[in-house]
């Protein structure tokens, strides 16, 4: 399973993490596929665009997963 890490940061942004990892084309195209409940964040389904992502948290979108490190 892939990971990323957050470096100095405390947290990403779900759609700054979508982006980040090449999921997404656009902010705005990530935006859209969290609003359609097409994220999981450790299993659940994450409606929320802005959700702020902590170390130790898995993200799951269209079969591709990644935890993210501190």
């Amino acid at each position: 399973m892939a990971t990323f890490s957050l470096g100095k940061h405390p947290h990403v942004e779900l759609c700054d993490l979508l982006k980040l990892e090449g999921w997404s084309e656009s902010g705005a195209q990530a935006k859209i596929a969290i609003s359609e409940g097409e994220v999981q964040v450790d299993g659940a389904t994450e409606t929320r665009k802005r959700c702020k992502i902590v170390a130790g948290q898995t993200v799951t979108f269209a079969g591709q997963s990644v935890t993210v490190t501190a």
